[in-house]
């Protein structure tokens, strides 16, 4: 890969991470106003709507019936499952402890990239996915005020790594994808998937969605959740998956809640103490240690056995 476009892909990912570190600080604001899969229905449809437009005008993507059902699959993934499992994890166990299950995504990536996609981690990548997760754990442990717990019940952890093989399987996926296909093209399919799986959430909440109480900072949100968070989001980070190995791009998820913590803090007047901000460090030192070394972006090259979806 040329450096170029080794430059192109670590320019997205780090979009892509600001993305979707600040959907947070975005979705707390929108949730104000709307039910969470209404919320999240809506969001996936007005970014559905902006694929197609631009569908119309430079075609419709050509896939065979097998990548379809890939892409499905890849949707069913995330934000499909993700967001499910995510979200009922959050009832049933602590604000901390999902933070550091999520936190593992890289780990299983690496897991999943090496059987599926025969990636192999150097020891600088795996020096980065350790230091990465340690910063997590302080940044969430920072604040002694609120006396975090790390607690929750077992089904709730399940729950949240649920979540996390979920966002795993669509990393792999996107990155076998985009090995025949352009960003563009699997992820306007992705995205319109997406917001098919969610109508019937949409229709549970719909009768208790109080239409006449939506916030105008809550419709900003939400127009920011889509054009931003949806479409740019998972643009750039499918295009740098068809750019670098899924080992390395995963590593970069764990630098959301470092822009989420420092967007909440600017944003909503949030605590950001000494502690936090040294978390924050070590995170984005996690990252960009798993991504100095070169080793693998040389073993991706060979073929990838067959991804059985």
């Amino acid at each position: 890969m040329s450096k170029t476009s080794k430059s192109e892909a670590y320019m997205a990912l780090s979009f892509a991470m600001l993305f979707w570190g600040l959907s947070f600080v975005a979705s707390k604001l929108a949730l104000e106003s709307f039910p969470t899969f209404t919320l999240i229905f809506i969001r996936f449809a007005l970014a559905s709507c902006i694929f197609l437009a631009f569908i119309l005008i430079r075609g419709f993507p050509r896939f065979t019936a097998k990548d379809h059902m890939k892409i499905f699959l890849m949707a069913i993934f995330e934000p499909g499952l993700y967001f499910v499992f995510e979200t009922i994890g959050l009832q049933h166990t602590s604000a901390p402890k999902v933070a550091l299950i999520i936190a593992t995504i890289p780990v299983v990536v690496m897991i999943f990239a090496t059987f599926l996609l025969r990636e192999r981690s150097s020891a600088m990548n795996l020096l980065g996915m350790a230091v990465s997760i340690a910063g997590i754990l302080l940044l969430i442990s920072g604040d002694l005020k609120d006396n975090w717990e790390f607690g929750g019940s077992l089904l709730g952890d399940l729950y949240v790594f649920g979540a996390v093989i979920s966002a795993s399987l669509y990393i792999v996926s996107a990155r076998h994808l985009g090995k025949k296909h352009s960003a563009f093209d699997f992820t306007s399919m992705q995205i319109i998937y997406a917001s098919l799986l969610y109508i019937p959430a949409f229709i549970w909440e719909l009768p208790d969605m109080l239409w006449s109480d939506i916030s105008i900072r809550s419709m900003w949100a939400l127009a920011y959740l889509a054009l931003f968070a949806t479409v740019g989001g998972f643009l750039c980070y499918n295009y740098a998956l068809t750019k670098v190995p899924a080992t390395k791009a995963a590593v970069f998820i764990n630098g959301i809640p470092v822009v989420t913590a420092i967007s909440a803090w600017f944003l909503l007047g949030e605590t950001l103490n000494i502690i936090q901000g040294l978390g924050g460090i070590i995170v984005l030192s996690g990252v960009f240690l798993a991504n100095i070394y070169d080793a693998g972006e040389v073993s991706c090259k060979s073929e990838p056995v067959a991804i059985k979806l």
